[in-house]
């Protein structure tokens, strides 16, 4: 296997092992309304109100997968859902009051890890170095996102 191969094979683990954090912190918490995808992407969509396509483009999740948590949150009232006034195509999502106190706690889960990391050997310079190479793989992949591969 090639470098990219196990580049693309950690970092996919890296989610998966993230998400269990995830889980393992809302079983601790004793919430069982919203799973670990849904808490992540409860996350991502923060203090901002955000169409249901940017919030599937800014996370890694599937088109129907991601309509399919927004509803689930939407019926748990974690997330507010209305047509925008300008373009009636287009679905906003916001937090509720209920989505802003479960995002607060995911933020204090991470606050915690940022603690625990500082008694690692993983310094500042080593994720600040991941995090440009991982951005340098975003944007190349953005790129050449609907280029069809070279037939064989």
């Amino acid at each position: 296997m090639g470098l990219e191969c196990g580049l693309i094979s950690f970092v996919e683990r890296l989610h998966r092992q993230f998400l269990e954090v995830v889980t393992l912190e809302l079983d601790g918490l004793g919430i069982h309304e919203v799973n670990s995808v849904q808490g992540l992407m409860l996350f991502n969509v923060g203090d901002t109100e955000m169409g249901v396509g940017e919030l599937i483009w800014r996370g890694c999740y599937l088109g129907s997968t991601a309509s399919y948590n927004v509803e689930k949150m939407v019926e748990n009232s974690f997330l507010a859902r209305e047509r925008s006034v300008h373009d009636r195509r287009l679905v906003l999502v916001r937090l509720t009051e209920k989505g802003a106190k479960f995002r607060d706690r995911l933020q204090q889960m991470h606050q915690r890890h940022v603690e625990m990391l500082e008694r690692t050997a993983i310094t500042e310079k080593d994720l600040h170095a991941a995090t440009v190479t991982l951005g340098r793989l975003d944007r190349f992949w953005t790129r050449i996102q609907g280029i069809k591969p070279a037939a064989a």
